[in-house]
């Protein structure tokens, strides 16, 4: 499929704009309405389908680094949403592939774009794009199509900068499942966990199951009087958007986890909830970590791991405390595990007798490298020695 040559235009919040052509949900002639987010760039090579349907990514237009991208298509396997839902809020490309070519492929991306009311823009110099946000940071943006593009700079800019920003933004609740679910063990069941859907990837889940473990997926800030019901050996804090400083109900849900000593593993968000209930704060990044190749140690281990992340948001290390060092907390010391070798961000904590702990980066590897898998074996193991339901 040919791409548009409806013209369009990128605009950020700081007056750069930058111009291509439209693609996606755009027909000749129709009034497009413009789309709104945060400007935000991945480093993937490969993922775009898990990508666009993370919903750790609504909110955002994506600029994706890679230079050309459709080539693979779309499927009906790759989701990370579980309905499949497109949660990017627009896609920026250099070249949008006109041909698809994978044995998986069961339509091309556009096709996807258009069924699901996605807009993206090709033919822009992506370079420049990623290189103004990693210089300035990630900035509110604003897709602009057919006449609309070409309105008055000053007033595109204007409309840009009226939308939330986001910082403050307490987005879980509109992501997350509106009634609990449950996704079976494969095999002979082992243990049962649950797991709070702050914007949960579909492989997160899946990765347990192989484990022999059951799943029950239930809503963000589900009371934790509520779980009980299900008997959880642990309870797993998944990845979301928004802002990790407006998530206190949730917070304090984790500290009465981890009163009750219940095995407790958190990624992403789930990272940043566990350490602000251990009394860490957070801020938000320059332009955030987001790709298939980010270079994790673990200094408990000293391991190097590539890993897969997608934050914008990060923990605050206490005063004076580096990496793989204690700190005191109500619950007991508690380490630093890991730090990015990029910028030493902090990409883990756990408590010193390992009840609970989290990382910052994706474990379930989808898209990425299966480096950080083990980490799923370490729960399994903490639920052999500590589930409450042991006999």
């Amino acid at each position: 499929m040919t791409e548009s040559r409806i013209p369009a235009a990128l605009v950020l919040g700081d007056g750069h704009v930058y111009r291509g052509y439209a693609f996606g949900a755009v027909e000749p002639d129709s009034d497009i309405d413009p789309v709104y987010g945060e400007a935000v760039f991945t480093t993937g090579m490969t993922g775009y389908q898990e990508t666009m349907t993370d919903p750790s990514y609504h909110r955002q237009i994506v600029v994706m680094t890679a230079p050309q991208i459709g080539n693979t298509g779309w499927n009906d396997e790759d989701n990370e949403s579980r309905d499949g839902r497109i949660w990017v809020a627009g896609l920026i490309v250099r070249d949008l592939s006109k041909r698809v070519s994978n044995w998986r492929a069961e339509r091309s991306l556009e096709e996807e774009m258009r069924a699901q009311g996605i807009v993206g823009i090709s033919g822009i110099d992506t370079r420049s794009v990623v290189r103004h946000l990693r210089n300035e940071g990630s900035a509110p943006a604003g897709l602009f199509v057919g006449e609309a593009s070409q309105s008055d700079v000053q007033d595109l800019v204007a409309k840009v900068n009226e939308q939330p920003t986001m910082a403050g933004a307490d987005l879980s609740a509109q992501v997350s499942t509106d009634s609990p679910y449950t996704i079976e063990a494969v095999g002979e069941k082992r243990y049962t966990v649950v797991a709070y859907d702050m914007g949960i990837k579909t492989a997160t889940p899946n990765h347990l199951a192989q484990r022999g473990v059951e799943t029950i997926v239930v809503p963000a800030n589900t009371a934790y009087e509520d779980i009980l019901q299900y008997k959880p050996d642990g309870v797993f804090i998944s990845n979301g958007p928004g802002d990790p400083a407006t998530a206190d109900e949730m917070v304090a849900i984790t500290r009465k986890i981890i009163h009750k000593k219940l095995p407790l593993f958190g990624i992403c968000f789930g990272n940043q909830i566990l350490g602000r209930a251990l009394g860490l704060d957070t801020y938000k990044l320059k332009f955030g970590h987001r790709g298939v190749n980010v270079p994790v140690k673990n200094h408990l281990t000293s391991k190097i791991d590539i890993t897969s992340q997608n934050h914008g948001f990060a923990l605050a290390a206490p005063e004076g405390i580096g990496a793989g060092e204690t700190f005191d907390t109500e619950f007991g010391p508690a380490v630093i595990t890991h730090t990015c070798l990029n910028d030493d961000v902090v990409e883990g904590v756990a408590l010193e007798n390992g009840m609970a702990y989290s990382v910052q980066f994706h474990p379930e590897s989808a898209a990425g490298p299966h480096d950080a898998n083990p980490l799923f074996d370490q729960f399994i193991a903490l639920m052999d020695e500590h589930s409450p339901n042991a006999k």
